[in-house]
Order: C-alpha cells, then structure tokens, then sequence
C-alpha cells in the first residue's frame, strides 16, 4: 500500500512528518511526501496565517481527487486550533500539533501494522533536520503558535547526539520553534554546541533569537569541524515601536548591534530574515525604517510577507492596516528583498566555497554552500559529497559556479 505524508509549513513540521514517514516505512508502507494517487494520506497542517490554515482546509479536496476513498489522517497547527473544521470533511482521523504519534496508532490500528511510535526522521541523501526542541514562551503580540505547540521542551545533549550519530547526511540543521531558548538543568544551545564539535559534518542552525548571540556563542560556532554560516536571525520590523508592539523583546539598534558581533566573527557571514509588511500598529514612518534596515544590515536574504491577525492573539484586537497600503508595503518589501539577496550574491563572485551537492536536474548539479547561495554547477556530479567551487556569475535564484581542482 502506498502512503502520502504531505506538509505545510514550518522546518519543524516538515521534520515530525519525515518522523511519521519512517514510521509508515516500518508498517510496510509504500512512503512518499509528494502529492499523487494513494491509499492513505497524512497532512500535517499549518496555522501560522489565515491563508496557511485555508490551504490546510483544502487540502482534503485536493487529496479526494487522487482518490476518492483513500483514509486521510491530519495533524498538525491547523487541527490543533480548529479539529472541527476538519472532523466535518469526513477525514478518518484528526489529531493535533502536540499528538502526531497518534496517527501512527491510529493508522497501525487500522491496517494491523506496528504501532512504534514516531521514529528517527525519515532523511535526504544530504541534509538531516535533528530536532532539538519544541514550544515557544515568547508570546509576539501577532503569534499563535505558543498557544498551539505549548510550553518549551528541549532535548538532551545525548539523545541529540545519538540522533547524529545515526546519520550518514553531510549536513545536520538543528531546529525546532524556537532553538534560541534550547535549555534544561542550567544547559544551554552554547553547551549544545560545544557538545558538537567532535561530529564531522557540516552543521546548520535553524532560525535565531536576537539574545541568543553572545561573543561565547559564537565563538563556539568557530570551533566547530564545519559550520555553515548562515544565521537566520528574526527581526520582523526594523522599527522599535513596532517591535515593542509585537512584544519582541529587542529595539532595531539591539539588532543591528548583533548583526555587527556576527560580522565580527564572521565576515562573510549571510545574515537572512523574516520581516512583516503592515502589521497592525505599523505607520508610513516605521514601515520606511524596515526597509532601510534591510540595506543597514546587509542582508543576505528577506522572507517578506503580509500581517495576517489570528484570533486569539493580543494584536487580534488592534486595528489592522487597510488592505490596499499592507498590499503595498509587502511589494516594495519583496522588491527590496530582491535587491539585498542580488546585491549580497554578487560580492560573492569570484570567491571559493565548498558546496554539497543536491541533485542533478539534467543542465546542472544543484546545492548550497555553507552561507546559503544555491549553486549551479554544468557537470553531473554524485549527490551528497562536497565540492569545492568558485562563483562565476548571478544566476536564477543563486548563482553559477565551476569546480576548483585541488
């Protein structure tokens, strides 16, 4: 029988899902993540926009129309905040953000297989997701993920670490919802990384939290055999009274600071982020502070998207920004967004980076480099091994590249 574990969402989602895929694999499952004609469907649902939990809703048509009479299990942020909302689409079982074990059960139950729980993720030829904890206690203003996937809840050093272990990927990315608050019995994510410097792999965080980024911290980073340096460092407006209103717990000259202490140790560092058009309190004055901040802190990457209220959430209850001006807003962000991630390629050129190779699409071996350019290669090359390369010219959405002999 063939399964279909199908994700929206988050880098964590996407992780609980290659989980219950390895799962599946184990009952004797046929197991893909890509939509198409199957007996059982799992969709592992988002919340974290209207728009996201819409998608989710829809989800189930799109299924029925690969097969009527498939058994579909759904889990995930979406069912977490409205199960009914899918328990009346007929769907054979419904379960949370905080439970997806129990579509294992239920689907074991169902076709006599084995109940083992969620197992190791299921992993790419390149690139293994270790999750490291789950939860968030921040509480933006904006946010209803805390209310979904509860309280902080890290895992130990050692079980990380056998994870690893267990691996043969050449890349490991720690995530989880909020990886800068990693802790237990006064351990933190700076211990964490300490622990990692024996593991000879490339090593890549998931997204950051301003208070995460000390000298000790990233300090620990150089230390490591191979770290990728990428930091994906939450920002979601480049004005301070904007922030204070989100409730992030930083002002845009604490950003920028931080931006300045990654350079410090890292020059060539991409530094990538999230940043919100028209949030609710948001004026013409502090929209134009998010898009100088781009260019202040040169970065590499802008995932720009539209304010979208969620009930339930503090800012729910401020008066949003009319449609037409957040529309506005989010297609000069993107624009700028567009220029950074050019601007950043481009004083790259020249330069030698190693790069895992991805897959081969017939013209080109694509990957990435430890700073996150994708790279295109004119040479068929075997996927999962690193290779040195020197950038030649911009290119799609990264760059062209050829191989260095060494």
């Amino acid at each position: 029988m063939k399964a279909v574990v199908f994700t929206l969402g988050c880098k964590v989602n996407e992780v609980e899902s290659a989980s219950v895929m390895a799962a599946l694999e184990r009952q004797g499952f046929e197991v893909s993540d890509k939509l198409g004609p199957a007996d059982v469907y799992v969709l592992n649902t988002c919340a974290v926009t209207r728009e996201a939990e819409k998608k989710s809703r829809q989800l189930i048509a799109r299924v029925k129309k690969y097969n009527p009479s498939a058994q579909i299990y759904v889990c995930g942020c979406a069912s977490e905040k409205n199960g009914q909302a899918f328990t009346e689409k007929g769907v054979t079982f419904v379960s949370g953000a905080r439970d997806k074990g129990e579509v294992v059960a239920a689907i074991a139950a169902n076709h006599g297989g084995e109940n083992c729980g969620l197992l190791f993720p299921k992993q790419t030829k390149t690139r293994a997701f270790i999750k490291i904890e789950d939860g968030c206690n921040n509480f933006c203003s904006y946010c209803i993920i805390p209310y979904l996937r509860g309280r902080e809840k890290s895992r130990k050093i050692e079980d990380i670490l056998g994870e690893i272990a267990q691996t043969d990927c050449p890349e490991i990315v720690l995530n989880g919802i909020n990886i800068s608050a990693y802790g237990y019995d006064s351990v933190t994510l700076t211990d964490l990384i300490k622990a990692l410097r024996p593991v000879k792999k490339r090593i890549r965080l998931g997204s950051l939290e301003c208070n995460i980024i000390t000298e000790e911290f990233l300090i620990a980073l150089k230390e490591l055999y191979d770290f990728a340096p990428q930091f994906h460092l939450s920002l979601q407006s480049g004005s301070t009274s904007v922030l204070k209103a989100m409730n992030r717990h930083y002002t845009r000259e604490e950003y920028l600071q931080k931006c300045e202490l990654i350079y410090k140790h890292f020059p060539g560092a991409a530094i990538t982020t999230d940043i919100i058009a028209g949030f609710a309190t948001e004026t013409d004055g502090d929209f134009e502070q998010s898009l100088s901040v781009i260019g202040e802190a040169g970065f590499a990457r802008v995932h720009a998207f539209a304010y979208s209220p969620r009930e339930g959430t503090v800012a729910y209850r401020m008066k949003d920004v009319p449609p037409a001006v957040k529309s506005d807003r989010l297609h000069r962000l993107l624009k700028a967004a567009e220029e950074a991630s050019t601007r950043y390629i481009t004083g790259c050129i020249g330069k030698t980076y190693d790069f895992i190779a991805e897959e081969y699409d017939g013209e080109h071996t694509t990957g990435y480099t430890g700073n996150y350019i994708k790279i295109y290669v004119s040479d068929n090359l075997e996927v999962g091994k690193s290779f040195k390369i020197a950038l030649q010219a911009k290119y799609k959405d990264g760059a062209l590249a050829e191989l260095v002999k060494e």
